[in-house]
């Protein structure tokens, strides 16, 4: 059993965390909160106690890091006494805090597939170019690192597991889908660091076809989907972390991302890529000082979390998979709906931020009760999918199933006969 959860971090993502983590710290412990900017710290801990959030009277404390000096982030590991650190700070620092707690021993869990600052949309597998390299060092060492496990990857990757255990023999494809319907009433923003979201859509987007990697440009390829609650939206093919793990965990011959875009959206993120606005390379300007064109358009975008306040309607994300059970061809969507309003009354994020940092905590939370104290890397799909989902039930990400049998909550499901035994915690 494993206590103290140690949060790096100060975004939206890391906001929910704490909040989840305060209602959950029986199981817990002590919470602590790292960024490099203290305030940011302070200033989530200042949202828990107004929201009275702790369960339990307990620690709940602010400190200053530099994450990406892994020796100051061991020091502050041990001070601390946490055993899992949370990873909810930017995709940079995925390396250095795997690092840091390989070496303490202490848990590892991330809601991210690492990037590097100097390379965008790298060739797959993108977990095997960074996070798998370490997973011989931490079985060896008996260390547990738990990788995305935000929503997607995340959630989704349980779901496709969940459909794998029980509803069917074979699956052919998998198909997840991200559509953002709600409205934050800016001209234009992004929900999650502007850094990272246009890093992934500036370069090659590859998906998992015909069980082979396939390389097609940005708002090549789209589709239309009638969904529930949020009615009919295009989304277009975009690559993302899951696939890169689901290829190579599940079999399955056909999986791919798709993602809702505004034509508002897809309008200014076309101007400002031929501006050569989005490149993460430095230029020269005239007065000779040397500046990083995408860091300039995060500077001058809204702050992600002040979107909260004002933002209205839902999320919808979901797998649809195609396969067979017992020789029938069978079609299956798994999805949750989240509500921006009722998540911002909740936590003070917004949705997209909420949807990520959930799974997180639940995450933690199964370690620290030794069910996912799995003592080697995983991906989420690796692990048993049923407590996961379960414990998202009580936190405020319900399941949905939609197939043949109708529309239903997975809280009521009598779950089919398990196919088979999957990889669990040693």
């Amino acid at each position: 059993m494993k206590k103290n959860i140690l949060i790096i971090g100060a975004g939206g993502v890391a906001q929910v965390a704490a909040v989840k983590a305060a209602m959950h710290n029986d199981v817990l412990g002590d919470i602590n909160i790292a960024s490099r900017t203290l305030e940011k710290c302070d200033s989530i801990i200042v949202n828990v106690l107004a929201r009275q959030a702790l369960k339990r009277p307990g620690l709940i404390a602010a400190h200053q890091l530099d994450a990406f000096d892994i020796e100051a982030t061991k020091d502050l590991i041990r001070r601390t006494k946490s055993q899992i650190v949370l990873n909810a700070g930017s995709a940079f620092l995925n390396m250095s805090v795997l690092r840091a707690c390989i070496e303490t021993g202490a848990a590892y869990i991330d809601t991210a597939i690492h990037e590097d600052p100097s390379k965008v949309c790298e060739t797959p597998p993108w977990y095997g170019n960074y996070e798998w390299k370490h997973r011989d060092e931490c079985e060896r060492k008996g260390i547990t690192a738990v990788l995305g496990a935000g929503f997607d990857p995340g959630v989704v990757n349980a779901y496709a597991a969940l459909a794998a255990e029980h509803y069917f023999d074979r699956i052919d494809s998998i198909d997840i889908i991200d559509v953002n319907a709600g409205s934050h009433g800016r001209y234009f923003a992004t929900n999650f660091d502007p850094e990272i979201n246009f890093r992934e859509f500036t370069g090659t987007v590859w998906s998992w076809q015909n069980s082979q990697w396939t390389a097609n440009a940005m708002f090549e390829v789209s589709r239309s989907d009638d969904l529930p609650v949020v009615g009919t939206h295009k989304t277009y093919l975009t690559g993302h972390d899951e696939v890169h793990s689901l290829s190579a965990n599940l079999g399955v011959p056909d999986i791919r991302f798709w993602m809702g875009f505004g034509e508002h959206y897809i309008n200014v993120f076309t101007v400002l890529k031929n501006l050569g606005l989005l490149s993460e390379q430095p230029v020269l300007t005239a007065e000779g000082q040397e500046i990083v064109p995408l860091k300039v358009v995060k500077a001058v975008l809204p702050d992600p979390a002040s979107l909260a306040p004002d933002y209205q309607g839902k999320t919808f994300i979901g797998n649809l998979m195609k396969g067979t059970r017992q020789g029938v061809e069978t079609e299956m969507l798994v999805y949750n709906i989240c509500d921006h309003a009722e998540t911002f009354a909740e936590t003070g994020s917004q949705a997209i931020s909420y949807t990520a940092g959930v799974p997180a905590v639940a995450a933690a939370m199964l370690i620290a009760r030794g069910e996912w104290d799995c003592h080697r890397m995983a991906n989420i799909e690796e692990l048993p999918p049923v407590p996961f989902l379960s414990l998202l039930e009580g936190m405020g990400l319900p399941t949905r199933l939609r197939d043949a049998a109708g529309d239903r909550s997975f809280a009521d499901e009598k779950l089919p006969a398990q196919k088979q035994a999957r990889l669990g915690v040693s």
